[in-house]
């Protein structure tokens, strides 16, 4: 199937710039009217040759070569698929057109230029002057002042300088942005106890309760709750009222700044708004699936993917279908989701890229100082600490660890968060963010030993308590790593680096780790005979440096301490499984024995452990002696 009539040409020509599609060349509100081609040469001008550039390019290539798949995919089917695919496209729809809920009224609120209008309302003297949050690496709000120049959230500053020559710059205060967000909430609560904020600026409120008790409509609500907001605060918001939450939020950007659009909870309302709607306006679905859409199936409006309903089934998956189709019929949440507990905290800091040691570890001081903020706000702890970094070259790394206790101060987010930067230093960053997971409310007391170690092993073997041998204690916390997704991953992994780069020789001469070896299956990136040995404590290495061949925990190379406790565990697990079988089998032996001879008062001598030469595993006697001679 051909791209849609009037698509722009994919590179090159007399005009480039038209096919370069950045997540700021996109439009926001108070944007109508600029000239598009022109704003898009300017950031296609400036930006050539950088390493954004070069980035975007990458990416650009990878989308190519999806929607080329997607192309030859749709080529391929045949008219008995289509018919296929038809009807199940049809029985989709009515299964979806049977949900629809038109009894929910949602009313969506969104700040207008929210960081922008308060620095204005702080300094009154920035008013009616083309003004931006940020700085010249980023741009996090532009007022609309700047946006009539095409200057908008997520720009370079010193494209937005081009684009705007008197453009006037203001370094982000998030305090007085939380500030201002808390007196507007305050305000919500009296509309929607249980109203969904989606960020500092944005909410989400059921008023049906509201209309219906006060006999008021949400057209009333929205404009009273505007006032109320501007009373409480000075700033304005727009504000958008529909049948569920996906249209509210479109109908909340039709009127901006300081307006409202109110959809009525009528179904050929519904149908009309959405028919001409522009599949980018929709949440969910940002610049690469509407290249795909429109560029495979000719798909540019809401209406037009009813129209080729049987295609999107064909070529994308159930859930992607289902999403799709709910779209093109104007279908979006009604109920009020339950409250779960949060699952994650994170923070990030874009800057200047650099390659300063110091000033990164400043910044990360600073980072792990507001995540410990918001964590102690929250009254909750967490175990998983992931670090977050974008290069100069726009590389996104994450490295996650896992600790032995709940933490949520800074000085223990800091002692981990540093050693997962150092394990990756050199290098030059412009961007870094951290999140604690696995989080506990930090008024409950929960179990905090999550994995046996070694010497704990000793003790529980050995009959001795804890208290009784406290030299076995470690200061340092133990780690595991965070459980990794195994889907994007080379298949050319290879087993390398075992133990951390530290023998076991001196453990036993049969502990020695197998020559590193590529792995098969393309699906998984252990092997089936890697997972199959995985049980021999000889088989414990690192993976891409890192991922444990055994577990599939992450521990990146710094961790060497970490590393060593983490295999002794892998080891004390294989050591006391061995010894259970030893155990059972032994008992096994001896009741044998009692059946077959007459019973006696003369006790039987206990069975002498092996020695380390008779037995194909490592007697646990044998760590007892090289302990001893350790002491």
């Amino acid at each position: 199937m051909s791209a849609a009539a009037g698509t722009p040409p994919e590179g090159g020509g007399d005009r480039p710039w038209q096919s370069y599609h950045t997540a700021y060349t996109n439009a926001k509100a108070g944007m109508e009217g600029v000239d598009k081609e022109k704003v898009q040469k300017v950031i296609y001008e400036m930006s050539k040759g950088s390493k954004y550039f070069e980035n975007e390019q990458r990416k650009e290539a990878v989308t190519k070569q999806k929607i080329e798949h997607l192309r030859a995919q749709c080529a391929a089917l045949t008219d008995n698929d289509i018919s296929h695919f038809q009807k199940v496209a049809e029985k989709k729809m009515l299964e979806l057109e049977a949900s629809r809920d038109l009894s929910k009224i949602w009313l969506h609120t969104d700040m207008d230029a929210f960081y922008a209008a308060v620095e204005t309302l702080e300094n009154p003297s920035l008013k009616g002057k083309p003004l931006a949050v940020g700085s010249m690496s980023m741009i996090a709000t532009a007022s609309y002042e700047a946006r009539k120049f095409g200057v908008r959230a997520a720009m370079p500053g010193f494209i937005g300088c081009k684009l705007c020559p008197g453009l006037v710059f203001v370094r982000p205060n998030f305090e007085r942005y939380t500030h201002y967000s808390e007196l507007t909430r305050k305000v919500f609560q009296r509309y929607d106890p249980n109203f969904i904020a989606t960020s500092l600026d944005e909410a989400y409120l059921n008023i049906t309760n509201v209309c219906i008790e006060r006999g008021i409509t949400g057209e009333e609500v929205a404009t009273e709750l505007r006032s109320a907001i501007y009373q409480e605060t000075g700033l304005t918001c727009s504000a958008g009222v529909a049948p569920n939450r996906m249209i509210a939020k479109v109908c909340s950007d039709i009127n901006k700044p300081n307006g409202q659009f109110i959809l009525p909870n009528d179904r050929e309302a519904v149908l009309t708004f959405v028919s001409t709607l522009p599949i980018r306006k929709i949440g969910g679905i940002g610049k690469v699936t509407e290249q795909m859409l429109r560029q495979v199936l000719g798909i540019s409006t809401c209406q037009e993917m009813l129209q080729k309903a049987a295609f999107l089934c064909a070529l994308f998956s159930e859930g992607s279908a289902d999403f799709f189709l709910s779209v093109g019929l104007g279908l979006g949440g009604t109920e009020t989701p339950e409250q779960r507990q949060r699952k994650s905290i994170s923070c990030e800091r874009t800057f200047a890229a650099t390659n300063d040691s110091s000033l990164l570890f400043e910044k990360l001081d600073s980072l792990a100082e507001n995540l410990t903020d918001d964590l102690q706000k929250e009254g909750l702890k967490g175990k998983t600490l992931t670090l977050k970094l974008k290069t100069a070259d726009f590389e996104v790394r994450t490295r996650a660890v896992t600790t032995r206790n709940y933490i949520n101060s800074k000085e223990d987010i800091l002692v981990y968060a540093t050693k997962l930067l150092k394990a990756e230093m050199p290098l030059s960053l412009r961007l870094m963010g951290l999140r604690m997971s696995q989080l506990h409310d930090e008024k409950d007391d929960p179990s905090t030993s999550t994995q046996k170690t070694l010497d704990i092993f000793f003790r529980s073997s050995n009959g001795v308590s804890t208290d009784q041998q406290d030299f076995f204690l470690h200061d340092e916390s133990c780690f595991i790593p965070e459980q990794r997704s195994f889907g994007n991953h080379s298949n050319e992994a290879v087993i390398s680096k075992p133990l951390g780069g530290t023998k076991l020789d001196d453990v036993s001469s049969s502990a020695k780790v197998a020559p590193a070896e590529k792995l098969n299956e393309p699906d998984n990136l252990i092997s089936p005979k890697a997972v199959a040995s995985s049980s021999k404590p000889d088989q414990q290495s690192w993976i891409d440096g890192y991922i444990c061949s055994i577990c599939g925990f992450e521990l990146p190379p710094g961790f060497e301490e970490e590393r060593l406790e983490h295999s002794d565990f892998h080891l004390a697990e294989t050591l006391q499984q061995e010894e259970a079988v030893d155990g059972t089998r032994h008992i096994s032996n001896e009741r044998l024995a009692d059946r077959e001879r007459p019973c006696s008062t003369t006790p039987t001598p206990k069975k002498k452990l092996k020695s380390s030469k008779e037995g194909k595993h490592i007697p646990i006697d044998a760590f007892f002696t090289k302990c001893n001679k350790n002491l």
